[in-house]
């Protein structure tokens, strides 16, 4: 049986040396990733590329994705492997294939980055945050929920929207006892913030968040230290949501003052609270569902911009999770069934 290839040829203009060269990356080693990823054949000559491959769509994503990226590293003059990973997400591909066209309008704007959101549920996240006043992004691991709501407050503190940040998480060690933390307060919550630095470091620079937490105007806080306060014109972050209790919960969302705006992210799938303590984010999650004013925006497998791997992982405990949950309802239906014939047998 023969297959057809499909063919599509692309010239990529205005024509820029150092813009291609970003684009195929040292040694073609972009160009190969995606070839790896899409399933399909990039040779190219100057600025003039032939995509061939077996399946229509992904040739036809894939002559999109390479406008893109090329429209980036016109303005860049430079690509990482990272831009590529993000390009590649499962969600952004589907879109290119159906012909959708890259939505540039949304960008986050910090002082050494621009922060384009990928894919339908990062954009909307970022619309949510910008519209509602508290906002739940959940999801998988590597999603960009706590990174884009970093970028967001990034955003709104340079603009003056808001007068500071509070980077907030309940001290609750993953499934590990570490014992005792040395240093003051700030120190010994460090360890749990460090995602949150490494993207204020990325958006802002080293000097000056140091500075700005010198002056109070980030601040780091243990959720434990939340009770009491009332906290108006700031950007509130609690991260790793799904380790607070249901009354640390309702503690946080009833501090936020006039003026501020706080996000909650959290993985219900990864909860580190003893055993048989309810998540209080699973609980808010019911209880605030319908309730105007907050935003809950979820992600999926499909969503992570990690390395591809992530997403396999996170795809491949889910389906066990789920296929524990089906052999754990039959079991139940089989005991069920046992005692009931136990009953009509001790009837007899």
């Amino acid at each position: 049986m023969e297959t057809t290839q499909t063919i599509q040829q692309l010239r990529l203009e205005p024509v820029e040396a150092p813009a291609i060269a970003a684009l195929c990356g040292q040694l073609d080693e972009h160009l190969k990733l995606i070839e790896k990823r899409l399933d399909v054949t990039i040779q190219y000559r100057g600025e003039n590329f032939n995509i061939s491959g077996l399946d229509t769509d992904r040739v036809a994503a894939t002559k999109m994705l390479l406008q893109n990226m090329y429209r980036e590293a016109l303005a860049q003059k430079d690509i990482s492997a990272e831009t590529i990973h993000l390009y590649l997400q499962e969600s952004a591909i589907e879109a290119l294939a159906k012909g959708k066209p890259e939505k540039d309008a949304l960008v986050i704007k910090t002082r050494k980055a621009y922060i384009k959101p990928k894919g339908k549920n990062q954009q909307n996240y970022v619309k949510q945050i910008r519209k509602h006043d508290i906002n739940f992004g959940i999801g998988p691991a590597g999603t960009g929920k706590t990174y884009l709501a970093v970028a967001c407050a990034v955003e709104a503190l340079e603009a003056d929207k808001v007068e500071r940040i509070m980077l907030v998480r309940p001290a609750v060690e993953a499934g590990e006892k570490l014992g005792f933390l040395p240093g003051d307060l700030t120190q010994k919550i460090d360890p749990y913030l460090r995602p949150l630095y490494d993207a204020l470091y990325e958006m802002l620079g080293f000097e000056l968040v140091d500075k700005l937490i010198e002056k109070n105007v980030i601040e780091i806080a243990p959720l434990a230290f939340m009770r009491g306060r009332t906290l108006n014109n700031s950007f509130i972050i609690l991260d790793e949501s799904q380790n607070t209790t249901r009354e640390q919960m309702k503690m946080f969302l009833t501090r936020i003052g006039f003026g501020s705006t706080a996000v909650i992210t959290g993985d219900r799938t990864q909860i580190d609270l003893p055993r048989g303590t309810s998540s209080g984010l699973a609980h808010a999650m019911h209880v605030l569902d319908n309730v105007n004013g907050i935003s809950m925006t979820q992600f999926a497998s499909a969503d992570v911009v990690r390395h591809p791997l992530v997403q396999r992982i996170v795809e491949a405990y889910d389906k066990f999770d789920e296929e524990q949950e089906v052999e754990k309802k039959e079991r139940a239906l089989e005991r069920e069934k046992a005692k009931a014939a136990e009953k009509v047998e001790a009837n007899r």
